[in-house]
C-alpha cells in the first residue's frame, strides 16, 4: 500500500480543502507551489542543515533493555524527545518557516495544545526574525504554563482562547479566523496532519524524517525492519512521521494510540477513531467526534496535545483501509505508562507519549519481535500534572 494524495488533496475518501473564499488564494498558492519549493535543492540543503545543526537530528534509536526484559521482546525507543525544543514538532516548523519565507510571507501564526508546537513555532520565528502569534486555549495555558513562558521568552505573542472547551480545537478555530483576516502577509504553520490540503501531506513529508531514520537505524542495527511501530495519535503528526516509510512494508505492524480520557464510553474522551463519524473539520473531510445533530463534540484528555476531537485525513484513510490498527488508552493508564518509562529507563515522557508506552503492557510479544515506540516529546511540561495526579503516590512502585 502507498499513501499518496491525489490532485484534489484526498487520501481515499478523506482530505480536500474546504476553506472560506478569502483563503482560496493562500491555499491555492500553497497547493501549487509546496512540492516545487520543497523539492528544490537549495531548500533541501537548508532544511537538512537546520535539522542536523539546529534541531539535533538524527535522534537516537535507544535499546530499552529493562522494558525489553519486562515485555519479552526487543523494545526500541525513537528519541524525538531529545530534539531542540523537546519534541518532534520542530521538524515541521523548520520546513514551514522556510516555505513561508520563499512565499514572501512576513508574519506567522500557529495553534497549540500542549505547547510544544507553539514553542517550536516561536523558536523558528526567533531564528528567522519573523513576528509570531500563537493561539492557545485558556485551559491549556494554565496546565502548560512552562511552555507559555518559553514562547513568550522567545518573543511570541500568546493569545488566550476562551471560547468552547478552551483547548486545542478552539485554538485552531481562532488561528483560522486570524488567517482569514490577514491572508496576504500571514502564513499559518499548522502543527499536525490536519487542515485543508496541502497541510496534511506537507506536514507528513516534513515529519517523515522520523521513519526514514528509524528504517535506516533498524537495518544498520541487525539488518531487519521492526515488527511493530507504536505512536500516540491526536491530530497525528508524530505517528504519521513514524509510520510514513513503513506503510508500504506489510510485515511491519503499525499501531496508533488514541486518548480514551476517562474511558471510551464515558463522555469524557478524545478517541476519534473509536467514536468519530465522517464530516468536515478545520478544512478537510475526516473523522471527528460529533453530536447527533452534527456539531463538534468536546474532547477530553489529561494530555493537552491529544485533547482534539478529530484526526488527520491520512489516519482516517489508514483506519478505513485497515493498514493501521488504532487503540485507546485512558488517562489513568497513560499516567501509569509515564511512571513505568521513568522508573525502568530513566526517561520522563510527555503525557502524549505516555499513552503509547502504556499500550505495551496490553500486548503479547514473541522473543523475536522488534518493537519501536516513538517517544514524541519529553515530560518537563507535564510535571505539574504528574505531581498533581500522583500526589503522595509519586514514589509508589509500579
Amino acid at each position: 500500500m502507498k499513501l499518496e494524495v491525489n490532485e484534489h488533496g484526498f487520501f481515499g475518501e478523506f482530505g480536500g480543502a474546504y476553506v472560506p473564499e478569502m483563503l482560496y488564494p493562500n491555499v491555492t498558492e500553497l497547493q501549487e507551489r509546496y512540492l516545487e519549493i520543497t523539492s528544490e535543492r537549495q531548500f533541501q540543503e537548508e532544511f537538512d542543515e537546520l535539522l542536523k545543526n539546529f534541531a539535533g537530528r538524527p535522534t537516537p534509536l535507544f535499546h530499552a533493555q529493562r522494558l525489553s526484559e519486562e515485555y519479552g521482546c526487543t523494545v526500541l525507543l525513537k528519541r524525538e524527545d531529545l530534539l531542540h525544543t523537546g519534541a518532534h514538532k520542530i521538524n515541521n516548523t523548520i520546513g514551514q518557516i522556510l516555505l513561508a519565507k520563499r512565499l514572501g510571507k512576513r508574519r506567522i501564526i500557529a495553534e497549540t495544545g500542549a505547547g510544544q508546537h507553539g514553542v517550536a513555532t516561536a523558536t523558528v520565528c526567533a531564528l528567522m526574525g519573523m513576528p509570531c502569534v500563537v493561539y492557545m486555549g485558556e485551559v491549556d495555558i494554565k496546565r502548560q504554563a512552562l511552555n507559555v513562558g518559553r514562547m513568550r521568552l522567545l518573543g511570541a505573542e500568546v493569545r488566550s482562547v476562551t471560547s468552547g472547551s478552551k483547548t486545542l480545537k478552539d485554538a485552531t478555530n481562532e488561528a483560522m479566523r486570524d488567517w482569514i483576516a490577514n491572508p496576504h502577509d500571514t502564513h499559518y504553520i499548522i502543527g499536525s496532519v490536519v487542515g485543508p490540503h496541502p497541510f496534511p501531506d506537507m506536514v507528513a513529508r516534513f515529519q517523515s524524517v522520523i521513519s526514514a531514520e528509524m528504517k535506516e537505524q533498524c537495518l544498520a542495527r541487525d539488518g531487519k525492519l521492526p515488527t511493530h511501530v507504536i505512536a500516540c495519535v491526536g491530530g497525528g503528526s508524530n505517528a504519521m512521521g513514524g509510520f510514513f516509510h513503513f506503510i508500504g512494508e506489510p510485515s511491519v505492524q503499525l499501531i496508533g494510540v488514541e486518548a480514551a480520557g476517562h474511558g471510551v464510553s464515558s463522555g469524557r474522551s478524545a478517541a476519534t477513531i473509536a467514536l468519530g463519524r465522517e464530516g468536515i473539520l478545520h478544512g478537510s473531510r475526516t473523522l471527528f467526534m460529533q453530536t447527533d445533530d452534527g456539531q463538534v463534540e468536546e474532547a477530553h484528555s489529561i494530555s493537552a496535545g491529544l485533547d482534539y476531537p478529530g484526526i488527520g485525513p491520512q489516519h482516517a484513510h489508514l483506519h478505513v483501509s485497515g493498514r493501521v490498527h488504532y487503540v485507546q488508552v485512558t488517562d489513568e493508564d497513560a499516567l501509569r505508562g509515564a511512571k513505568v518509562l521513568s522508573r525502568r529507563e530513566g526517561i520522563i515522557p510527555a503525557l502524549e507519549t505516555a499513552h503509547a508506552v502504556a499500550h505495551l503492557s496490553r500486548m503479547s510479544f514473541k522473543p523475536t519481535d522488534r518493537v519501536v515506540v516513538v517517544i514524541s516529546g519529553r515530560g518537563d511540561k507535564d510535571m505539574g500534572t504528574y505531581l498533581e495526579a500522583f500526589g503522595e503516590r509519586i514514589s509508589d512502585d509500579v
